[in-house]
């Protein structure tokens, strides 16, 4: 290889990139550092934050952290009509039973042995169903060349189903990837959906599981579950009194009909036709749903752009700060699930671009366009932070042009060792050429990462595109980038610690994520967009 080629093309590359450079994007870059990253981090993801679990001690020590931390930038609190403008409150409600009943042929069943019920798909008003008599519709299918419902009128009724199968079915049921329930028609979800559609009273659910709870398993259904007020309100509408039995409770129903669980299964499946059947049961179920409202917040810091035609327009850039918190378990040595990583080095991140961007802006050099930075709370619940501020916006979705997500930027992959000089980029290009550009083009110019688009995909069977924060801003037609740095084997462990962050590519990652906001906030046009292949796309 000719080295003076080597050398000379070296020097047109740095000057060509010294052209496309700002300076004042170099200048104002500072605080995003190694240094400030562990002054956060070392905070955040400390014992003492208990990780930062939603709802709880350790959330509501970050969140005030953060606050603190966005008032000493400068930055204001944009949100109206809360108690405090830097939070957002997130309406997540506790939901525990009361009440709780199963008698079948007047003979009380004892719950956590024979039953069950989950609070999380319970009425709000709860219910109260009694019926002289129980349908037995074997697995429940409702197919076009096997309908067990046929000739079934079931509104009103008690029905009584297998929790999932279908016997007609040539392979088996492949399971679910990501956070995505299976939706196959012999799912347990298809299932109660028929059910629900066809304006059935009740449904017991026959799963051999009831039979042998664990201890864990009692306690994670005696304590309840936590949800969003909205959205919980809006399944709740349409959703069906469902109980979960076990054999016992099953085969005394189905002995009444000369059979039981064995028997009929066998028949179902040696037959390939339904053996639905009126069984003259009496049964009775009941639930009281008693909620309580959880402090969670959302946590915003908001930079006022400077050119009055533009700081109209916002640039949210986002992390979570909440994790999973402690671990479960009396004897465990390490107890706290600091989630350094997940997502303790995206919260990093946002702060230590909010403190360069704020300097800027003192220094009469600030963004053009306004830029938001919310680190959100519930991510490890279900996106629940996110979900909330994009369904109760402080800012006009309309308004918002792009979404910047930073959710684990401190560690390497282990799919990718001894070298962390990467990043995983995710959604780039799915809603906005014009993004994914203007990201490719800031690393090239300013940081020179390896951009890894392995999951840049909807088909990827991690399902990472639609895990993280990014996604409720994409559902509704903003473009995203997602900053990632894949898994590792102390991913949602209490291993997750500062000791393992790698903190000189914490900031590089960081800082590719500065150097796009700082185009995206300062280009004469917002990013367009001009694809929309998602299904499940929203309109604003």
């Amino acid at each position: 290889m000719n080295k003076k080629f080597v050398y000379t093309s070296l020097a047109l590359a740095l000057s060509f990139g010294a052209m496309a450079q700002d300076k004042n994007a170099i200048k104002f870059s500072a605080p995003v550092n190694k240094e400030r990253a562990f002054e956060h981090l070392s905070i955040l993801a400390s014992d003492e934050y208990e990780g930062r679990e939603t709802g709880k001690k350790g959330a509501w020590m970050a969140a005030d952290y953060i606050k603190k931390q966005f008032q000493s930038f400068g930055l204001t609190g944009p949100v109206k009509g809360s108690a405090d403008p830097y939070f957002q409150p997130v309406g997540i409600v506790s939901k525990k039973l009361t009440g709780i009943n199963l008698s079948v042929a007047s003979q009380t069943k004892e719950n956590l042995k024979d039953y069950y019920i989950l609070a999380q798909t319970t009425p709000a008003a709860g219910f109260d169903v009694k019926a002289n008599s129980i349908i037995f519709a074997g697995y429940g299918l409702s197919k076009d060349d096997f309908n067990e419902y046929a000739g079934i009128d079931v509104a009103g009724k008690v029905v009584i189903i297998f929790a999932t199968g279908d016997p007609t079915a040539k392979t088996p049921a492949q399971p679910a990837q990501g956070r995505r329930p299976q939706s196959s028609v012999g799912s347990q979800q298809a299932k109660i959906k028929y059910l629900t559609d066809h304006k059935a009273a009740g449904v017991l659910v026959i799963n051999e599981r009831v039979d042998n709870l664990t201890d864990a398993a009692k306690a994670y259904l005696t304590e309840g579950a936590a949800g969003l007020k909205r959205a919980e309100a809006d399944q709740n509408n349409n959703s069906l009194p469902v109980v979960t039995v076990g054999t016992a409770v099953a085969n005394q129903i189905l002995a009444a009909a000369n059979t039981n669980l064995a028997d009929v299964k066998k028949k179902i499946t040696e037959t390939l036709k339904p053996a639905t059947v009126v069984i003259n049961t009496p049964v009775a179920f009941s639930a009281k749903l008693a909620e309580e409202n959880i402090k969670a917040d959302n946590v915003l810091g908001f930079l006022e752009g400077s050119d009055p035609k533009l700081k109209n327009e916002v640039l949210v850039v986002t992390g979570h700060y909440d994790h999973i918190g402690l671990v479960d378990d009396p004897n465990a040595t390490d107890k706290v699930n600091n989630g350094a990583d997940d997502d303790g080095s995206g919260t990093t991140g946002v702060l230590m671009l909010a403190e360069a961007f704020a300097k800027a802006k003192k220094a009469g050099k600030g963004p053009k366009r306004s830029i938001l930075f919310m680190t959100v709370v519930g991510e490890e619940k279900g996106l629940w932070g996110s979900e909330w501020y994009s369904d109760y916006p402080v800012f006009p979705l309309a308004n918002t042009i792009a979404n910047l997500n930073i959710d684990m930027i401190g560690r390497g992959d282990d799919d990718r060792p001894g070298d962390n000089n990467f990043v995983y980029i995710i959604g780039s290009n799915m809603l906005s050429d014009d993004l994914d550009r203007i990201g490719k083009k800031a690393n090239t110019d300013y940081v020179n990462i390896v951009l890894d688009e392995k999951y840049n995909n909807r088909t990827d069977p991690n399902r990472f595109y639609y895990r993280s924060d990014h996604y409720n801003f994409a559902k509704h037609g903003i473009p995203v980038i997602f900053y990632f740095n894949g898994v590792h084997k102390d991913y949602h462990q209490p291993g997750d610690e500062v000791s393992k962050i790698d903190f000189p590519m914490l900031a590089k990652r960081a800082q590719l994520v500065y150097y796009t906001a700082w185009e995206l906030a300062n280009a004469a046009n917002r990013p367009v967009v001009n694809k929309n292949e998602d299904g499940s796309l929203k309109t604003k």
